[in-house]
C-alpha cells in the first residue's frame, strides 16, 4: 500500500485550473475543494477531507470508504429505512410493502421531517377522484335507469359493465391484491372481506350480463337479470374514501415525532484549528469539535461549555419554563435555545447519540409497541374474519332456500352486505391509535414511554420505590458552607481549600473550587500537590503546608478535630459530606458539601402521596443520611446502605406481597430493580444503563412527571376501552342487520353500499376518538 499524508502525489502535479472543484469528503460526505489543508494520497490517487479527524479515519481503513458501493467522489450510502405495520409492530422489513397479517401499507419506523405526503395517500386519492365520476354514473343508472327508461335494460347492463371495469379492476386492485395476500399468508383480515364481497358482486354481474341465459327466471327483474355493478363500484369508492380519511388521520399521530425532529438546527458553526469559523451541516459535526453558539441560535448537539455564559431555554425538551444558566463546564443539550450570551462548546454526542435523537427513538419505539389489550384484540380479530365469512355463506343459503322471491338475489345482496360491514379494521386500530397519540403527548411533557405496556400498567401502580441520589436530590455535590475553627475566618478557609483543590480531579474538589470562584476569590497556585492517599489531599499554598480530607487524614498528621466535632456531626445528620482543613499542623476549619434536594421533589411527593401511592426510599447512602433526607421529605419507609441486589430483592418482596411496584432511579446500581419492577422510571439526567432498563424516562429528572404519566395512563386506557367497545358494538349491531334479521319484523334490508359507508366511518371514528387525547388535560 502506498500512502502519504498532506503531500501531493509524486510527479508533476496538475495545473491549478484543472483541479476538480466538486470533490466530497469520503468519510462524512461534506463538499471540499482541492485546496483543502487535509489531503492524503492512496494508491496513486489524491483524496481531500474537511478535517483532520476525517482524514485520520480514512487513513485507518481506506477500504471502508472505497467500497464499490461508494465510489470516489460520493458519500457512503446511508442505512436503509425500516418499515413496519401500524397494527403489527413486530412486522419489520427494509423495503415498502404491505403487512402480511392485516394488509395495511407499511410505514417508516421513524418519519422524516421533510417527508412528502404519504405516497399511499396520494395513490388512493388519485384512484378515488379519477373513478368517482364513473361510480356516480353507475349509481344513477342503477337507481333511476329503469324509471326513466333512458335505454333498454339489457343495454344498460353493458353500459354499467364498461363503466365498472376501471373502478373494480383499477381503483379496487389494491384491495384484491391484499385480499389474496391474506389468503396466501393464512391471515384473514378486512381485505379478505372486502375483496370477497366486491368480487362476488362483480363476478355475478359480469356473468349476468354476458350469459343471462344461465340464470333461472326468478333472477330476471325489469327485463334483465339483476346486476349489482353499482354495489361493487360504490363499495370500492367508499372504501377508498375511508382509506383516504384514515391515512390523513394516521399521519397526525406522527406529528409528535416530526415536531421533535424539527427542534434540531440544520447547521452548526464550527471553529477550525486555526481559529477561523465555518457553517457546516449538522451531520458533519464530529465528537470533539469546537462549536460557537451565538445568541438566539439553537445548541447544535450535546456537549459541554468551553467559554462564555448564557441562559439556555430547555423547555422544548424538558418542559421547564425558566431558562437555565450555563457556564464553563456545564452540559448543554442539542436543540435547546441559547437566549442571551455567546457560548463556545465542545461536542460530546452527535447524530443518533444526542438526547434529542434518543427521545425520538424512544417515542417511535413506544408508538410501535403493542399494549396487552391489543394482543387480545388481535386474537379476537383473527377468529372474527372466519366467523364473518361463515355468517355470509350462511346468510346466502338461508335467504336462497327460505327467503321471499327473488330469493337468491336477496341472498347474494345480504351476504355481500355482511362481508362489507363486518370490518375488523376498527378493532385492530382501537389500541394502536391511542398508544401513538399518548406517547406523543407524553413526549411534549418530558415523559417518554418506552413501550405500550408501561402506559397500560402505570395506572395500576400502588407502590413507588425511589432512589435518593439523582432522583430525590440533584445528584451532584453543591458547596454548603465553611465552618472556621476559633480564631479563623470562614472565607479564608474556603479560599485556601479551593487553592489546594485546584490540583485535584475529584468531584468534591471541583465543587469547592467553583464555589470560591463564584464568590470572586483570588486563588493561589498549589505546590507539591499530593492526592495519592485516597483520604484527602496535601500541598503548599502561599508558603503554608495544607491538608484537606477526612478525620483519618487528620489523625495521620496529628491534628485534633475535637473543636468542631459537634458541628461536623450536625452537618452529617443533614446529609452533608464533611472535610477538614489543617494549616501548618493546626485545624483551620471544615467544609461541608451536600447533595441538595431537587426543588420540585417536595411538590412531586405530595402529589404522589395524595394519589394513594406508598412511597419507599431505597439508597446506597448511609442510613443516617438517608433518614435525614427522608425526614425532610416526609418519607416514612427508608432502606439505607442497600446494594443493587438489595434493591432488586426489595422489588421482588413487595411484588410477592401483591403490590404493583414502580421503581424510580437514575444510576447503574438502579438498573436491575428498574428492569424487575412492574414499571421502571428512569431520570433523563442519569445513566444510559438506567434509561435502557426502564420503561419510562423523565427527561428533566423531575418526579412530577410520574404524576403526569399516571394521569396520561388513566386517560389512554380509558380511550382504548372506548375504542374497543365501539368496535365490538358496531359489529354486534351491524352484522345481524346486514344479514337481514330485522326483515321479517320491519322489512329492512341493508344495502352493501350503506354497509361500506358504515365500515369506513367506523375506522375513522376510532381514530378520531384516539386523537382526542391530544387535547386531554394531564
Amino acid at each position: 500500500m502506498d500512502m502519504k499524508t498532506d503531500q501531493p502525489h509524486s510527479g508533476i502535479p496538475p495545473a491549478k485550473s484543472s483541479l476538480p472543484t466538486d470533490l466530497k469528503d469520503l468519510v462524512c460526505g461534506m463538499a471540499v475543494t482541492a485546496q483543502s489543508d487535509h489531503q492524503l494520497t492512496h494508491e496513486g490517487r489524491s483524496y481531500y477531507f474537511c478535517s483532520a479527524k476525517c482524514q485520520g479515519k480514512f487513513a485507518e481503513n481506506p477500504l471502508q470508504y472505497l467500497a464499490p458501493a461508494a465510489p470516489p467522489g460520493t458519500a457512503p450510502a446511508a442505512a436503509g429505512t425500516i418499515y413496519t405495520c401500524p397494527m403489527h409492530p413486530e412486522i419489520r422489513q427494509d423495503h415498502p410493502g404491505n403487512c402480511p397479517k392485516c394488509g395495511m401499507t407499511l410505514e417508516p419506523l421513524l418519519p422524516e421531517l421533510d417527508d412528502d405526503e404519504n405516497p399511499e395517500l396520494r395513490d388512493f386519492q388519485r384512484r378515488f377522484w379519477w373513478t368517482l365520476p364513473l361510480t356516480g354514473i353507475v349509481f344513477v343508472l342503477a337507481m333511476f335507469g329503469h324509471r326513466f327508461q333512458w335505454m333498454d335494460m339489457a343495454v344498460q347492463s353493458w353500459v354499467e359493465l364498461v363503466l365498472a371495469i376501471p373502478i373494480v379492476l383499477w381503483a379496487g386492485w389494491p384491495f384484491f391484491a391484499r385480499g389474496w395476500q391474506s389468503v396466501v399468508n393464512r391471515s384473514p383480515n378486512m381485505w379478505t372481506l372486502i375483496s370477497l364481497g366486491t368480487g362476488a358482486a362483480f363476478v355475478y354481474s359480469v356473468v349476468a350480463t354476458l350469459a343471462p341465459q344461465v340464470f333461472p327466471a326468478s333472477f330476471i327483474s325489469m327485463g334483465r337479470v339483476a346486476v349489482y355493478f353499482e354495489a361493487s363500484a360504490v363499495i370500492i369508492s367508499l372504501t377508498l374514501l375511508g382509506q383516504v380519511l384514515e391515512l390523513k388521520a394516521r399521519s397526525q399521530t406522527s406529528a409528535a415525532i416530526k415536531s421533535l425532529l424539527g427542534l434540531a438546527p440544520k447547521t452548526a458553526r464550527r471553529i477550525r484549528e486555526d481559529g477561523t469559523e465555518e457553517d457546516v451541516p449538522l451531520a458533519h459535526v464530529h465528537v470533539g469539535d469546537s462549536l460557537r453558539v451565538r445568541p438566539g441560535e439553537k445548541v447544535p448537539v450535546d456537549g459541554v461549555v468551553l467559554e462564555g455564559a448564557s441562559a439556555v431555554d430547555e423547555s422544548m425538551l424538558t418542559g421547564e419554563p425558566m431558562p437555565v444558566t450555563k457556564r464553563v463546564g456545564d452540559k448543554v443539550i442539542g436543540a435547546t435555545l441559547n437566549t442571551s450570551g455567546a457560548l463556545v462548546m465542545r461536542s460530546e454526542h452527535v447524530g443518533a447519540a444526542t438526547m434529542l435523537s434518543q427521545i425520538v427513538q424512544m417515542v417511535a419505539q413506544a408508538q410501535r409497541s403493542r399494549a396487552p389489550m391489543q394482543r387480545m384484540a388481535d386474537v379476537v380479530a383473527g377468529y372474527f374474519v372466519v366467523t364473518v365469512v361463515s355468517t355470509a355463506v350462511l346468510t346466502f343459503f338461508a335467504w336462497g332456500l327460505f327467503g321471499p322471491e327473488p330469493r337468491w338475489v336477496f341472498g347474494m345482496i345480504n351476504g355481500v352486505a355482511v362481508l362489507i360491514i363486518a370490518c375488523p379494521c376498527a378493532l385492530g386500530l382501537a389500541t394502536p391509535m391511542s398508544i401513538m397519540v399518548a406517547t406523543g403527548r407524553g413526549a411534549t411533557h418530558g415523559v417518554l414511554f418506552r413501550d405500550a405496556a408501561a402506559i397500560e400498567n402505570l395506572r395500576k401502580i400502588d407502590t413507588l420505590i425511589i432512589d435518593k441520589t439523582g432522583t430525590l436530590t440533584e445528584g451532584r455535590p453543591t458547596f454548603d458552607r465553611a465552618v472556621p475553627a476559633p480564631g479563623f475566618d470562614a472565607d479564608e478557609v474556603l479560599r485556601l481549600a479551593a487553592s489546594l483543590d485546584q490540583g485535584s480531579e475529584h468531584p468534591l474538589a471541583e465543587t469547592i473550587v467553583r464555589a470560591a470562584r463564584e464568590r470572586g476569590m483570588v486563588l493561589d497556585k498549589p505546590e507539591n500537590f499530593d492526592s495519592g492517599s485516597g483520604i484527602g489531599v496535601r500541598g503548599a499554598v502561599a508558603g503554608r503546608q495544607l491538608a484537606l480530607g477526612n478525620t483519618t487524614l487528620m489523625d495521620q498528621i496529628g491534628v485534633s478535630v475535637a473543636a468542631l466535632v459537634q458541628q461536623a456531626e450536625a452537618l452529617r445528620v443533614e446529609g452533608a459530606s464533611v472535610m477538614h482543613l489543617a494549616a501548618d499542623g493546626q485545624l483551620m476549619g471544615l467544609l461541608a458539601v451536600s447533595d441538595p434536594v431537587k426543588a420540585s421533589t417536595p411538590e412531586a411527593l405530595a402529589t404522589l402521596k395524595a394519589s394513594g401511592l406508598r412511597i419507599v426510599m431505597a439508597t446506597g447512602d448511609g442510613l443516617s443520611t438517608a433518614k435525614a433526607v427522608a425526614a425532610r421529605l416526609g418519607i416514612d419507609e427508608v432502606h439505607g446502605e442497600v446494594k443493587p441486589a438489595d434493591k432488586l430483592l426489595l422489588v421482588e418482596k413487595l411484588q410477592q406481597e401483591g403490590r404493583m411496584v414502580a421503581m424510580a432511579g437514575d444510576g447503574i446500581n438502579d438498573a436491575p430493580a428498574l428492569a424487575r419492577a412492574d414499571v421502571g422510571v428512569a431520570m433523563g439526567t442519569g445513566t444510559d444503563v438506567a434509561m435502557n432498563s426502564a420503561q419510562i424516562t423523565l427527561v428533566k429528572g423531575d418526579l412530577r412527571g410520574i404524576a403526569i404519566a399516571r394521569a396520561l395512563s388513566e386517560a389512554t386506557v380509558g380511550n382504548m376501552k372506548q375504542n374497543l367497545m365501539f368496535a365490538f358494538l358496531y359489529n354486534a349491531l351491524g352484522i345481524p342487520i346486514a344479514a337481514g334479521v330485522l326483515y321479517p319484523l320491519t322489512g329492512w334490508l341493508l344495502s352493501p353500499m350503506i354497509a361500506a359507508l358504515a365500515m369506513s366511518l367506523s375506522s375513522v371514528s376510532v381514530i378520531g376518538n384516539a386523537l382526542r387525547l391530544r387535547n386531554r388535560r394531564v
